[in-house]
């Protein structure tokens, strides 16, 4: 490594990452293994907003939305990101409808690095055939519901700090390019505040 140039993000230099790093994407993107990994690798705690806002709500997920509606449960998650964020610096998996709220996006922008963990169609769909628990999902269709939430969000997702594939490759490699896009993202930017 020559003068000059920033050392990798790792286990070595995990103080240089002082914000939260919230994964976004959709369902079945990698959000939570990728996020696990990274934590691991960064020396950070790993947080899974979905388990978070199930204990905060006392129920599933798939109870809330059938309960009490989509709406109540993005006004939950909405509280439960913004409490999290408010915390020490961790490694947060964020669910596929997160960042879609304004707010959210604020709050995530003023106090973490947002990394945008993108999956194309056939990926996602392969993905989450595997889990039956997703409350978006439970339609006649689930590719098409899927098509129409990549065409809705794919668009605000992109406002994300960091952009990184994750189709078809192990989660490894996936964690390798999240942190060399960190680390050149953290370098360009300069310490916070």
């Amino acid at each position: 490594m020559s003068d000059g140039e920033t050392p990798p993000i790792g286990r070595s230099n995990a103080a240089a990452i002082r914000e939260t790093i919230v994964l976004v994407g959709m369902m079945g993107a990698g959000k939570s293994s990728v996020g696990r990994r990274l934590a691991t690798q960064l020396a950070l705690p790993f947080v899974d907003a979905d388990s978070e806002i199930e204990t905060a709500a006392g129920c599933s997920i798939s109870d809330v939305f059938a309960l009490h509606g989509e709406a109540a449960f993005r006004d939950g998650e909405r509280r439960v990101i913004a409490r999290l964020l408010d915390g020490p610096a961790h490694v947060l998996s964020t669910g596929g409808g997160a960042f879609m709220d304004a707010d959210t996006r604020a709050l995530v922008g003023k106090s973490g690095i947002s990394v945008w963990l993108r999956a194309d169609l056939a990926t996602l769909e392969r993905r989450t055939s595997r889990r039956p628990d997703r409350p978006l999902l439970q339609e006649d269709n689930p590719r098409a519901v899927l098509e129409k939430l990549l065409t809705a969000r794919n668009p605000v997702y992109a406002q994300a700090d960091i952009v990184v594939d994750s189709n078809d490759r192990p989660v490894e490699e996936t964690v390798d390019m999240v942190i060399a896009k960190l680390q050149r993202f953290v370098a360009e930017r300069g310490s916070p505040g």
